[in-house]
């Protein structure tokens, strides 16, 4: 197949899953296997075609981001905003640096993304029932309402996306409502904290694999990050509607299912995957 066809396919699974709680980096590995691109460029590609899902955030939020930066040596609200922002941020990029490689090497696979899946979607019917108990009602309706401490355990809380297939999205937006958040505080958090993150991995990864990159990649690197870009903008607009005046439980039913007919394939030899 054709490496910009490839790239194109890759970019949209990045974008329609980045900002869902189903796992862009699982979906990814999947995808990878069964398109047979699973090279060290390839997991480079991954990790920086990030960059242009972010990209559909920051379009989406561009009046709060102009705000923000306005305002963060001068409004309150705003410089406490971007200091719980940098605080999640940071627990991700400790554990990320001190244990990614260990990661990569024994968990970037299909059959412990798929047990991952599983493990995910019982979790988000946990926390769906356990939001609609009197006792564990959302205390926060808006991300400003976030302490440093909230901003703290969300961060922690973003660190178990560090298990591929996990989600990043469903790891800070599950976690939130865990830790009182509602869910449209908690989906908002999570994509203001998507941008250093996807960021700050992209140009890690760059430097750090800059050898295995060439200018005759940026064809590649292009297209897939436009496919992700424009994909993830309208997921993420979806989204936004959707949440306010539905659960994540479709969300936690497709995690199921589909980690299951994975594993399925997996071991009735069905589809070879590629580890």
């Amino acid at each position: 197949m054709d490496i910009l066809l490839i790239a194109f396919i890759m970019g949209l699974v990045e974008g329609f899953t980045e900002f869902l709680p189903i796992s862009s980096t699982g979906h990814l590995i999947l995808a990878g296997s069964l398109l047979n691109f699973t090279s060290e460029k390839a997991k480079v590609f991954e990790i920086v075609i990030q960059a242009g899902a972010m990209l559909a955030v920051f379009w989406e939020y561009r009046a709060r981001i102009g705000k923000l930066i306005a305002g963060v040596f001068s409004v309150p609200r705003e410089r406490q905003f971007a200091i719980n922002i940098l605080v999640a941020f940071s627990p991700a990029v400790v554990l990320g640096l001190l244990f990614g490689k260990l990661i990569k090497a024994h968990l970037f696979q299909p059959v412990p993304v798929a047990l991952a899946f599983i493990i995910g979607g019982f979790i988000i019917f946990w926390a769906e029932a356990r939001q609609k108990q009197a006792e564990h009602a959302p205390r926060i309706q808006e991300v400003d309402q976030m302490s440093l401490l909230d901003a703290l355990k969300v961060g922690l809380m973003q660190c178990l996306a560090l298990i591929p297939g996990t989600s990043r999205s469903g790891a800070t937006i599950i976690g939130g409502m865990f830790l009182g958040l509602s869910r449209k505080a908690a989906t908002e958090f999570s994509f203001f904290l998507a941008m250093p993150t996807l960021v700050g991995a992209t140009l890690y990864s760059l430097y750090k694999e800059r050898a295995l990159l060439s200018v005759a990649d940026l064809p590649m690197f292009g297209v897939g990050s436009l496919a992700a870009f424009a994909s993830a903008f309208l997921c993420v607009r979806w989204l936004l509607r959707y949440i306010s005046t539905h659960d994540f439980k479709p969300f936690a039913w497709y995690r199921i299912a589909f980690g299951l007919v994975v594993l399925a394939t997996h071991y009735s030899g069905l589809v070879k995957w590629v580890d």
